[in-house]
């Protein structure tokens, strides 16, 4: 008997799947109504990316690798437009009313969020031209994922600046254009009894309710979440009026995305439940599955492992005396090395253990060093916690400047967040050196395709411009866009690094310096930089500031642009200063001829005039003629005319003394220590 009822509902469940997928294939509308009390055995949902229904019945959207992307939909579509007779104007948008369940974990030992998710409604449930490491899985550079309409409640856990986010905690609705528009507000709730805002953080690793209510008369949209198990709080997080008829289609999909990008994030859906012209049916809280951080095994399932457990305990206990012994060897030995004060205890979220450098390393081997500079050697690792691929740098740290003013630098710097900025994950003092821990570019430095005679590592135009625009918006970032501002000091096509996508971002910010906003200038107690980059003020007083980065900035240009380094050696055995060898051409009208010779002729002439001449504008000896940064984004993407370029010859010869100035005082060994194989 028991078997045949086994047959019976396996038969049915069978015939169940079959219909859903049979009803999505032929395009089959359901009119909206459906509640999963947690994915157990029988929820049919079309998923794609990384998305798994774990056999405890959560629905995982990320597993906690990098760079993944996680789609689950309702298996068929769901009718959201009122009927409305010919030829009146497009049928209005039903009511509509959905709920879930989620909790979204963090493998980072630092507690820092990445992407987020968003429940998503769209016309079509394949996303897979979304990109795996942002937007939440929705979207590519270019925009929509191949769906010209959505409504969106993002769930988002990093701060994304090109998007205008508020912050890397908040909810928000997206309605068409997708994550880079819409209203948004800080993650939490108002009480019911005191009206009082409450904070949820999002990657707490609890879970927490959403409740999204669409009004199709009145279209407003309400938008609620709180921690599990509380009753839905009367006032809402967000409740704006949107017209949902230019986004959403009579026949759409409801379901979920989620992405990672460089930190590995686990995003879960425990329940959910949807309703069109009513409310969604309630979820019941007791029945839903257990985020993992909790322990679900039962008593049964215990005791069978203690059985199990029992004949190997004098081998466990043997392997662990000997952990043990190993332990306390390795540990004296790291706190032989590492030091550790009192005052570190604020920047202990920005510390990485010796021990977890170690093991990145390989203890440090030969094979896995990237390059030897001035600062010391830079390793290639991967974090045996994150999995994450790093390369790790020893530097000197012997400096005028106080330890705990570098290391609250350091802190500071490891806060940054933009495309075209390597970030500083965090670092370890040693007694002779610290070690500071960036992000991993597969691709290496720029120099090396500016200077390389192997064909393999040529740069086309097109990368080159690209290059130029990636490193002015990152920038203009820390200039004026960041809490403070932030003086690199260092910009040259050694610091700029490429992704594995051949992005540029800027890195080696050991001599960054950082003020608040409003200041004028940053003094300093030494010169340091690189020659051929440094501006000429900075010899004369020892003063850095934006200007003095622009400064380099223009020689920059003027080295991709042209191939040529920003010193040569003459044929006489003097110097040749490639902004005096640019500023020649540019007075004879060739500037085109001193384009790098390997593009052979194939780039974009408007686009090099322009490069060249932002260069020498940029590259001025005098600090107030050059534009800001803001400036030169802005005549790089067109938005604004160059001016007019007409320095006299002596001004910008006075940029030769002053570099050449400084060979004769014996200078030039000290900045290239400074500066050499970052």
């Amino acid at each position: 008997m028991t078997g045949r009822k086994y047959v019976s509902r396996s038969f049915l469940l069978l015939l169940y799947r079959v219909f859903l997928h049979l009803s999505a294939a032929a395009g089959l509308a359901d009119d909206g109504e459906f509640l999963y009390n947690g994915f157990f055995a029988g929820a049919v949902l079309t998923r794609y990316g990384t998305a798994r229904i774990m056999p405890d019945g959560l629905l995982m959207l990320t597993n906690g690798m990098v760079e993944q992307r996680g789609n689950a939909f309702y298996p068929v579509p769901v009718r959201l437009r009122r009927e409305s007779p010919s030829p009146s104007p497009s049928p209005s948008v039903r009511s509509f009313s959905t709920s879930f369940v989620f909790g979204i974990q963090t493998t980072d030992a630092q507690d820092l969020g990445d992407h987020g998710m968003v429940l998503v409604i769209v016309p079509k449930s394949n996303l897979s031209a979304g990109l795996p490491s942002s937007y939440m899985g929705l979207f590519n550079s270019s925009g929509s994922a191949g769906n010209n309409h959505l409504f969106a409640i993002e769930l988002d856990t990093k701060q994304n600046i090109d998007s205008g986010d508020m912050d890397n905690n908040h909810v928000g609705i997206n309605i068409n254009d997708g994550l880079a528009f819409g209203d948004e507000a800080k993650a939490g709730y108002y009480d019911d009894q005191s009206g009082q805002f409450r904070n949820l953080t999002l990657i707490s690793g609890k879970a927490m309710q959403v409740w999204v209510d669409y009004d199709g008369d009145t279209t407003q949209i309400n938008v609620t979440i709180a921690p599990l198990g509380m009753k839905k709080p009367t006032r809402p997080l967000l409740s704006p009026r949107h017209d949902l008829s230019t986004a959403i289609d009579n026949e759409s999909y409801i379901g979920f995305s989620s992405s990672t990008g460089t930190l590995g994030m686990q995003h879960y859906v425990l329940g959910w439940s949807f309703g069109v012209d009513k409310p969604a049916p309630a979820i019941d809280v007791a029945r839903l599955p257990k985020l993992p951080v909790e322990n679900t095994s039962g008593s049964s399932q215990s005791n069978k492992t203690m059985v199990i457990a029992l004949p190997l305990v004098s081998v466990v206990l043997l392997l662990f005396i000997v952990a043990c012994v190993t332990l306390v060897i390795r540990r004296k030995r790291y706190n032989n090395v590492e030091l550790r004060e009192d005052w570190e205890v604020e920047y202990g979220p920005h510390r990485i253990p010796y021990k977890d450098l170690c093991e990145a390393t390989e203890w440090f081997k030969n094979k896995n060093m990237l390059g030897v500079g001035g600062f010391g050697r830079v390793y290639k690792g991967v974090l045996p916690k994150s999995h994450l691929e790093v390369a790790v740098k020893k530097v000197s740290h012997e400096s005028r400047q106080g330890m705990k003013e570098f290391i609250a630098e350091v802190a500071s710097i490891g806060r940054l967040r933009h495309r075209n900025i390597v970030q500083l994950l965090g670092y370890c003092r040693l007694k002779d050196e610290l070690l500071l821990v960036y992000d991993y570019m597969p691709n290496g430095s720029l120099d090396r395709y500016l200077y390389s005679h192997d064909d393999k590592l040529f740069l086309s135009w097109d990368q080159r411009f690209t290059i130029i625009k990636g490193i002015a918006s990152g920038l203009l970032y820390l200039h004026e866009e960041w809490e403070k501002i932030v003086v690199h000091r260092d910009i040259k096509s050694s610091n700029v690094l490429l992704d594995n996508e051949m992005n540029a971002r800027l890195g080696d910010f050991g001599l960054s310096k950082l003020y608040n906003h409003g200041s004028t200038e940053l003094q300093t107690t030494i010169i340091a930089g690189t020659l051929g980059y440094l501006a000429p003020e900075i010899t004369r007083t020892g003063k850095a500031s934006p200007l003095s980065d622009v400064f380099s900035f223009g020689v920059f240009l003027l080295e991709v642009t042209t191939g040529r380094k920003p010193v040569e050696q003459s044929i006489g055995g003097g110097i040749n200063m490639l902004v005096d060898v640019i500023f020649e051409h540019f007075g004879r009208d060739s500037l085109l001829d001193a384009v790098d010779p390997r593009l052979q002729g194939k780039y974009n002439i408007n686009e090099t005039n322009l490069v060249l001449k932002l260069g020498l504008l940029c590259s001025h000896p005098l600090a107030d003629l050059r534009p800001s940064m803001r400036q030169v984004v802005q005549y790089l993407d067109g938005q604004s005319p160059l001016p007019e370029l007409m320095p006299s010859h002596t001004s910008f010869s006075m940029l030769s003394m002053a570099q050449r100035s400084l060979s004769s005082m014996g200078s030039i060994s000290q900045f290239s220590s400074l500066s050499g194989g970052r």
